[in-house]
């Protein structure tokens, strides 16, 4: 069932400071140069090298900008407003503006697969919420600045990247280590937490730790990040540990500036059923149309949904209508409620919380002469059951011309044949 990954944020969370902590815990450098070398954006370099911080040995990934593409992101004097303003203007004339349409574009044409592309455009569209929210603007018209800048869509694409080459499927994140004080960002000197992380703690539930170090440990992007990956802030009572990973942070505030990622294992009693929480979010619609309802499913599975399924009722009045059942974890009930009450015309969601059994089950990637496919893998009393994923299959299907059925078969047989289930 993939990998469990712990971040410990003591020092905040960036996005620099998360592709190498996942650098140092073994993803693949080589598949990382890959995907940006694949990117249509241009104006930068990466580095890859081993730096001290607090007289700990971490990983360091740094984007090199080109002269027209450089900010002053890790430039203290400048951040905490010491440097006069006319001797960074020039650099602000090359900031790179994009729209949230023109880097899903960037997401889309990169070689990457298709989990990375859709936690990268997540991560995406979390900030793009906060920004607008910020500056009074709808996702549509809000137009990133920092955020939009080259080096922010390298850390987003390559830490999406990063956790797929990993197989990550679970992400811990307790708090979020915080300063205070004011940093200068684009549009001026503002107070930290800045708002568009205010924004993105606020809407995913996000568990923010104050300190008194002065300065920004968490930015947007790293706050984004956390938002878009967590999908719990509970440890288990036990855990073991398999690899521990050191991401350095390029700003030297009075903390470590580090963010420390570990791979850990679950210690179970070995049973063959999981016991699982579930939460059901319930909604009577009798007034929408069947396009918004439709919509609102693909916007509720995008965010995360477990499952999402309507089937007809009939209410007061005799009057036909569908109950709206969506099936998620309970840090994802903000997003899915706002997504609820947002995209159709329900004013009363009744939420409910269901334990449930679930099989042990893990979903890999697994390489065919078709191409890649995933598959999800399930135990039950010593025997395993393979389920190719649809929409891995629907791809092969599309590129070979042959049948679903025949594909799904042939996939369950590969998987056999080369032992993958052991």
């Amino acid at each position: 069932m993939g990998q469990t990954l712990y971040l410990e944020c003591s020092s905040g969370i960036s996005g620099d400071m998360t592709v190498a902590a996942l650098l140092d815990l073994g993803a693949d450098q080589q598949v990382l140069k890959h995907a940006l070398d694949s990117l249509t954006v241009t104006g930068f370099q990466t580095r890859i090298s081993r730096v001290k911080k607090a007289a700990l040995d971490a990983c360091d990934f740094a984007v090199i900008l080109d002269e027209h593409h450089e900010n002053h992101d890790h430039n203290m004097e400048y951040l905490h407003g010491n440097m006069p303003e006319h001797v960074h203007s020039h650099s602000h004339h090359h900031h790179e503006h994009r729209s949230l349409s023109d880097i899903n574009a960037i997401i889309q044409q990169a070689d990457i697969t298709d989990a990375a592309k859709q936690t990268a455009r997540n991560i995406f569209r979390i900030l793009g919420e906060a920004e607008a929210k910020a500056h009074g603007t709808t996702l549509e018209q809000v137009h990133f600045h920092e955020v939009g800048a080259v080096d922010s869509v390298v850390d987003v694409i390559s830490t999406a990247v990063c956790l797929d080459n990993l197989d990550i499927t679970d992400v811990i994140i307790p708090a979020l280590s915080e300063g205070s004080g004011t940093i200068r960002c684009q549009h001026g000197i503002l107070p930290v937490p800045v708002p568009a992380v205010t924004n993105i703690v606020q809407t995913y539930g996000l568990h923010l730790h104050l300190t008194d170090i002065q300065g920004e440990l968490v930015t947007p992007t790293g706050a984004a990040i956390a938002a878009a990956i967590k999908t719990s802030e509970q440890l288990p009572d036990q855990f073991g540990i398999i690899r521990t990973g050191l991401g350095a942070g390029k700003r030297n505030y009075a903390c470590a500036g580090i963010l420390r990622a570990m791979l850990i294992a679950p210690v179970s009693a070995g049973n063959s059923d999981e016991a699982d929480m579930i939460y059901k979010l319930e909604s009577n619609l009798d007034d929408c149309t069947p396009e918004a309802l439709g919509y609102t499913l693909e916007c509720l599975m995008e965010a995360g949904a477990k499952d999402v399924h309507y089937f007809p009722v009939f209410m007061k009045k005799n009057r036909p209508a569908y109950q709206l059942n969506v099936l998620c974890k309970e840090a994802d009930i903000p997003h899915m409620e706002q997504i609820i009450f947002s995209q159709t015309t329900t004013i009363g969601i009744r939420r409910q919380r269901m334990e449930r059994t679930i099989l042990p089950r893990e979903l890999k990637t697994i390489h065919t002469q078709f191409g890649e496919v995933q598959v999800k893998i399930c135990g039950l009393d010593g025997q395993v059951r393979v389920y190719p994923e649809y929409d891995s299959l629907i791809r092969i299907c599309r590129k070979t011309g042959g049948s679903y059925i025949e594909m799904y078969h042939t996939v369950q047989e590969i998987c056999r044949k080369n032992l993958i289930l052991l």
